[in-house]
């Protein structure tokens, strides 16, 4: 076994695409590396060995989800590790290009490696003088760099020009070295798709085309023309990071509603999410809900399409996950959690409803089709004549949207989302397709339309 398997315990995060990493440092203490605001796999990994958080390092200024590390300096009396650069306020251990951090046996070397973020700082594990892994955030990822226009997009070219820079000092360790980054597939943050989330750096240096690109200039247009739409909420996070979350003194809860408090909320301005499977909502919801399914990426779309400073109120089905749905609000900012009404209180209640077709493949015949995918998802094959509107722009194009339209994406989740988002802004004879495009092909025999 290598020292990984041994020591190092990678934390996924399916839903935002994202691993931070438990260190077992041998000694009853832990380093970890950007964790998450949830923290609930990062305790249970350490309460597994027996272990104390004694620092808590972070790579850059997250754009996607609260640091954790606040939490772990309260809870566990953790060393926070941070760049000097990115002048956070709150207590924190400051670090420079070089600085390094005695872990008691095994020293963590800080190394400036801006471009996803100004302030970036990749950290070194060594053993000595050897080098057995580097924790590289946003940096070098897997297949690729994390994007560099969260700092605004006229700085987008600067930064993936720093970027070029921090990568070639990467690819100069050791090809044994492991690559232990933050992002991964499904991280907003330009990750590729795929199955791996560690690396080495010869593995990158052979198959990564950024760091086989010629020359600077080459590998800028290459990253620049990679980078779609991202999150909303992420303009928000890097700065609350900054100055440091809110630190929790006890398990957050979510209160249940009466249909009676429910319909008060609504009446001073709650929005009012529905987090039931999409069959449910089909069958019957509350008027003006919008339907985000409590999933892995239930907070992308809630962060993406919601304000933050406005109470939300849940629709649950019996037996959800509350404690699920309540961390994944509040990992990325979402505090104003007034509650959760269950739907069979709202329906014995007498409580309005609406419903929305859900329609198979083989019955939307030829209604207009409207693709909420993501731009590069509807370029690589989408069912003939769709319009392509991507769900995080829908609120300001419902009036592009097809009359009668059937709505879809890759499986009918998002679909939903966007037919709620749309019978909230007045469209009525909307249906969604229970499924995805490959669904349409089998059930018609024709192909895909390529291209945008």
């Amino acid at each position: 076994m290598g020292f990984a398997d041994d020591h190092l315990i990678p934390l996924v995060d399916e839903g935002l695409g994202n691993s931070a990493y438990l260190l077992d440092l041998g000694d009853g203490r832990a380093l970890a590396v950007d964790a998450s605001r949830d923290l609930r796999a990062l305790r249970t990994a350490a309460e597994r060995r027996g272990l104390s958080v004694a620092y808590a390092a972070d790579t850059h200024l997250h754009a996607d989800f609260l640091t954790g590390a606040l939490q772990l300096a309260a809870d566990d009396g953790a060393t926070v590790l941070a760049s000097a650069a990115g002048h956070r306020a709150f207590p924190h251990t400051a670090l420079a290009d070089g600085d390094e951090t005695d872990l008691g046996g095994l020293t963590l070397r800080a190394l400036a490696t801006p471009g996803h973020t100004d302030e970036h700082l990749s950290f070194l594990l060594l053993d000595g003088a050897r080098e057995l892994g580097v924790f590289t955030g946003g940096s070098l990822i897997v297949g690729s760099a994390a994007r560099t226009d969260l700092l605004g997009a006229d700085r987008a070219e600067e930064l993936a020009r720093a970027q070029y820079q921090s990568l070639r000092r990467l690819a100069q360790l050791p090809d044994q070295t492991a690559v232990w980054p933050t992002h991964g597939a499904g991280s907003f943050c330009s990750a590729p798709p795929g199955a791996e989330r560690i690396t080495t750096i010869g593995a990158q240096k052979q198959a990564n085309s950024l760091l086989t690109a010629p020359d600077e200039d080459t590998f800028v247009r290459q990253l620049l023309a990679g980078l779609g739409s991202y999150p909303a909420y992420f303009d928000r996070l890097g700065e609350i990071n900054r100055l440091g979350p809110a630190v929790l003194s006890t398990a957050p809860t979510l209160a249940a509603l009466s249909a009676a408090e429910t319909r008060q909320l609504l009446g001073q301005g709650a929005q009012i999410i529905d987090v039931r499977p999409v069959t449910d909502f089909a069958h019957g919801h509350i008027p003006g809900a919008i339907s985000i399914p409590l999933r892995d990426q239930f907070a992308t779309w809630l962060g993406w399409l919601l304000p933050d400073d406005t109470p939300l109120v849940f629709v649950t089905a019996p037996g959800q996950d509350l404690a699920e749905l309540t961390w994944q609000a509040l990992k990325i900012g979402y505090e104003r959690l007034a509650g959760h009404l269950e739907w069979p209180v709202w329906q014995a209640a007498g409580g309005a409803q609406q419903t929305i077709d859900l329609l198979t493949a083989d019955r939307i015949a030829d209604r207009p089709v409207l693709d909420i995918r993501q731009r590069a998802e509807h370029v690589a094959g989408h069912i003939p004549g769709a319009v392509g509107i991507e769900l995080g722009e829908l609120t300001s194009h419902t009036d592009e949207a097809p009359a009668g339209a059937v709505v879809a994406c890759g499986h009918g989740e998002r679909a939903m989302t966007a037919a709620s988002l749309l019978a909230r802004a007045g469209h009525d004879d909307l249906a969604v397709l229970d499924g995805g495009p490959g669904d349409w092909v089998k059930a018609t025999g024709r192909t895909l339309e390529e291209g945008a």
